[in-house]
């Protein structure tokens, strides 16, 4: 009786940790992957701030057109009493500062440039953001899932001490068979707690990323989305080179040196200053002549690079380092974009190679070892320690398939922030 209540047992508890896990409470809306991920988007600070400092850079642009502001200047000049009255001459003054043509446009371009990569950042965010929720989102499934698996354990080995307790009581069993049990179940209930600890931080996670308050509750689509990949590795790098962020932004610096060595070339072409000049004299012995009291004039006046040799010579030779720099910074992280995506598919395949094996190999295998080791024990033919060993396999499989499943979804995200988009056009 007693052999026969433990295989009933134990039976019941395989039959509920094959069952889905439930949510009990539906008063929030079922989210999954995607959608917590359009949530995040729209409602995420940090999506928010580089979406702010984007429109900043793209409203800077139009100003590198704009001269400096004109300088207007009075003078109330040669007065005998306290410089404010009874002057002889009042002088008026309007001078514009301008650049030599074309460095303006330069100047706009490298504008455009940084609005440009304040885009690309935006759109960094977003992926990191993307991949950060996702991330979240999946190991709250998976915390959840072991949460679940871990519950059924306790509940398999809390009968598993009844049943052995009976049959030592009744001298079938010895007393190490009872406390083996009851040191087994000791441990499977902490790390029960510590896994749905686990979940609610995963939660807490997923809370921050869309916003909200720690604890409020979400109700979490718990599918797993565990589909192959079908891309081939060297389209997936050709991909990366194309639309990963910091790539383009890497080109982009390389186009920004290049237009920083064309303006560090125009500092030899001089900037100039107009200026016109109208003097009202008040007393007539200090005009040029008694019938001419006012008088108009114009100037120009421009700087000289007379200290070319330790100042825009230093300027250019700067500015071909940057560029130099700029086109190894390019070829460096096209390389080493091309190494992570290639190490990311690799370990995606592994991956996915040992959740299909766990799925349709070893934990088959695994529970039939349980159901052989249950009815040996019945018999008589094997000990309790071969028993929970046969019980421990059962349950480290499932679990070593829900990692498998969890690492290969975490690759597949960090596949799809290393290539700069999702893996499916």
């Amino acid at each position: 009786m007693v052999m026969k209540a433990m295989k009933i047992a134990l039976g019941a508890a395989l039959i509920l940790a094959a069952m889905p896990r439930t949510n009990l409470v539906a008063a929030e809306p079922v989210l999954n992957a995607a959608q917590l991920v359009e949530v995040a988007v729209e409602v995420n600070p940090q999506i928010k701030s580089a979406r702010a400092r984007w429109a900043a850079a793209v409203h800077s642009i139009r100003q590198n057109y704009a001269p400096a502001d004109p300088t207007f200047s009075y003078q109330n000049i040669d007065s005998p009493t306290n410089g404010f009255s009874e002057a002889s001459l009042h002088s008026l003054q309007l001078s514009q500062a301008l650049q030599f043509p074309g460095k303006a446009l330069l100047q706009a371009d490298q504008a455009k440039q940084a609005a440009e990569v304040a885009r690309l950042t935006y759109e960094a965010m977003i992926r990191d953001v993307r991949a950060q929720t996702e991330t979240a989102y999946y190991q709250a499934l998976l915390d959840g899932a072991l949460g679940d698996l871990q519950g059924t354990i306790v509940d398999n080995l809390r009968q598993v001490l009844n049943v052995t307790q009976v049959a030592y009581s009744a001298n079938q069993v010895t007393q190490t068979d009872f406390i083996s049990a009851e040191y087994d179940l000791a441990v499977a209930r902490q790390q029960q707690q510590q896994l749905r600890t686990a979940e609610t931080n995963d939660e807490t996670t997923i809370d921050q990323l869309l916003d909200r308050r720690p604890q409020e509750p979400l109700n979490l689509d718990r599918k797993l989305d565990f589909r192959p990949l079908t891309v081939s590795l060297d389209s997936l790098i050709d991909r990366a080179i194309a639309v990963r962020q910091e790539i383009l932004e890497a080109a982009l610096a390389q186009t920004s040196s290049q237009t920083a060595l064309r303006l560090a070339r125009l500092e030899y072409a001089p900037d100039y200053t107009l200026g016109f000049v109208f003097d009202n004299y008040l007393l007539a012995s200090a005009a040029p002549s008694p019938n001419r009291l006012q008088d108009y004039g114009f100037t120009i006046s421009f700087n000289l690079p007379l200290f070319f040799w330790i100042k825009q010579n230093e300027d250019v030779k700067r500015a071909n380092y940057n560029l130099d720099a700029a086109r190894e910074d390019l070829n460096s992280i096209r390389n080493q974009t091309a190494a992570i995506v290639t190490t990311l598919y690799r370990n995606a395949q592994v991956a996915e190679q040992t959740a299909r094996l766990y799925r349709d190999s070893l934990v088959p295998l695994a529970q039939q070892d349980f159901r052989v080791a249950l009815v040996a024990y019945q018999s008589g033919k094997i000990d309790f320690v071969t028993l929970a060993s046969a019980i421990r396999r059962s349950s480290d499989s499932r679990v070593a398939y829900l990692q498998a499943v969890n690492q290969f979804l975490a690759t597949r995200i960090a596949l799809e922030q290393a290539i700069g988009g999702p893996l499916e056009k």
